[in-house]
């Protein structure tokens, strides 16, 4: 209670399915005031995260940052670049830092099913953490829709894409959204997407690692769009 009270960064908040009374509703309530996502899990997973089963049936995890609002970023901003559920905090680390060196004005990521700014993800960043917004989302089809109402043009990242990233022409504002490791872009965040984008492969492997495609694809949109100001 005194975490939210004092607005800590909090990842999430864990409660023990069948807890109830008037503190547990209190510090959902007070959790949902803040943003901050609750979830209702089994007690052994509370006593697997706790490391004891003295955990009074609540568990709060803490973030390495407070994240931003995504109204705070879309204003004057070119690239944005969205994680269609990155779960491996390394990967999410990785894109972090690379998206700040491309120039990006933040990294959107959803509630669920994704890694949260936990420590290994902020000593995967470098140090980028420190400087670049991070926002969360409850929906990323919604936050999509948001963003073509703002004018962003949507680029999906997609092995199957009609595109190559040294074909496409990049218009900014950008929003460029890079699917899970394994699974790509979910179907429905393919249909919102203008355009699907893909690296060419000269292997055997139909796609890289996401952080690794980052790297290739966000200086590729860095370089396209630095020709177009000059």
């Amino acid at each position: 209670m005194e975490a939210l009270r004092a607005n800590h960064p909090l990842d999430r908040i864990v409660i023990a399915k069948g807890a109830g009374g008037a503190r547990i509703q209190e510090i959902v309530d007070l959790a949902r005031q803040k943003s901050t996502p609750v979830r209702f899990e089994d007690r052994g997973a509370l006593q697997r995260l706790a490391g004891t089963s003295s955990h009074q049936g609540v568990i709060a995890l803490g973030a390495q940052k407070k994240y931003s609002e995504l109204d705070d970023v879309v204003g004057s901003g070119q690239l944005l670049v969205i994680l269609d559920g990155v779960e491996d905090p390394h990967n999410l680390g990785a894109v972090i830092r690379t998206a700040h060196a491309a120039g990006a004005n933040a990294v959107v990521i959803p509630e669920r099913r994704a890694a949260g700014l936990t420590e290994t993800v902020a000593k995967a960043a470098a140090g980028a953490l420190e400087y670049l917004p991070i926002t969360r989302v409850t929906n990323i089809n919604r936050t999509l829709e948001d963003l073509k109402n703002r004018g962003y043009w949507i680029y999906g990242i997609d092995e199957r894409g009609t595109v190559t990233h040294d074909e496409v022409d990049w218009t900014t504002p950008s929003a460029v959204v890079f699917g899970a490791e394994g699974k790509g872009l979910h179907e429905q965040v393919r249909k919102h997407c203008d355009f699907l984008v893909r690296i060419p492969m000269a292997g055997q492997i139909a796609s890289l690692n996401v952080s690794v495609a980052a790297g290739v694809i966000l200086f590729a949109w860095k370089s396209a769009v630095g020709r177009k100001k000059l």
